[in-house]
């Protein structure tokens, strides 16, 4: 388990991340997501040992970053958006090299390299130079060196960058693999990876964490969309209900109606839809379909970015 508590880096009077607090289980996959300067790679980098903390505490499995770093980085993989490899190594050399540092050696050392070369895909190019790599290829030797050893907390930035349908359906499920024994941390731009391989989405704002909160409910709104035979003229019927806000008519392509239904904030989704169920039907219209409105998740990210308090969406610490 990964513990980050009240983590701050500042540069002279700015603070690139400011009191940033989580706490990973083992057998989770959370997406860490926000802007370009947002704080993510410092992030990233203050929990792999890489940058020093200004204020705050990094522990993997109650081991503190600060007591022991060498421990905590053993049990660590990590894959910056800009892998630093040598290129006139061959595949083979740099995976045997990366092995050594991290401390893997004799058999173990060859069964591990063995290991990431088949999970990755990479064994038609082992004894290629890296520098005649393409970027898809050297992304999947970048993997490759961060999975060695089977880490407990893998930190993965931008890992399909690079990749085509297939190589990246393949890296999604190598994540879900790895995730069942140790702790990952996926950043990217691509809300597509998330929605696919992430349970939990932590997203920045100007170095403070704005939101911390499982997908599914934040990919669920705080209204439902209702297909009836009610007509529009009949929709206070709906209005007068208890924890309805607003009622409003969305464009149909058939004779009966589509309605998105606003919740009010302290009311309960669930109560609300049963109300309006039992509305619909003792009014004797056509109940066709009632359902909780469901946000994509590259509108709640412009959502939490274009809200003026960081308070204003759904937060879960």
């Amino acid at each position: 388990m990964l513990d980050v508590t009240q983590l701050t880096r500042r540069y002279g009077d700015f603070k690139a991340v400011d009191n940033v607090s989580f706490t990973i289980k083992t057998g989770e996959i959370v997406g860490l997501l926000g802007h370009n300067g947002a704080g993510k790679t410092t992030i990233m980098k203050m929990i792999s040992g890489y940058l020093e903390p200004s204020n705050g505490s990094v522990s993997l499995d109650d081991v503190s970053l600060e007591d022991d770093a060498k421990l905590v980085q053993q049990g660590l993989g990590y894959l910056p958006e800009s892998l630093p490899v040598y290129p006139e190594m061959s595949v083979a050399d740099y995976l045997n090299y990366a092995a050594g540092l991290k401390g893997l050696e004799g058999e173990i050392k060859n069964a591990e390299i063995k290991r990431v070369i088949q999970a990755t895909d990479i064994s038609e190019k082992l004894l290629a130079p890296i520098a005649t790599l393409s970027r898809g290829y050297k992304q999947r030797v970048g993997v490759a060196q961060a999975i060695l050893g089977k880490p407990k907390l893998l930190i993965l930035d931008e890992p399909t960058n690079g990749l085509d349908p297939e190589q990246t359906l393949l890296m999604r499920k190598l994540i879900k693999d790895i995730a069942q024994d140790a702790t990952v941390i996926l950043s990217t731009h691509i809300m597509q990876e998330v929605e696919a391989i992430c349970s939990r989405v932590l997203m920045l704002r100007a170095g403070q964490l704005a939101v911390d909160e499982l997908l599914e409910n934040l990919k669920r709104s705080n209204s439902l969309l209702l297909h009836t035979s009610l007509p529009s003229d009949q929709s206070t019927l709906l209005t007068q209900l208890t924890g309805i806000a607003s009622v409003s008519a969305l464009p149909s392509e058939s004779s009966n109606a589509i309605y998105c239904i606003e919740i009010e904030k302290n009311a309960e989704l669930d109560s609300v839809a049963a109300l309006v169920a039992e509305t619909i039907v003792q009014a004797k219209h056509k109940l066709i379909q009632l359902k909780p409105e469901i946000r994509d998740l590259e509108s709640l990210f412009k959502e939490v970015n274009q809200t003026s308090s960081l308070g204003g969406i759904s937060h879960a610490a």
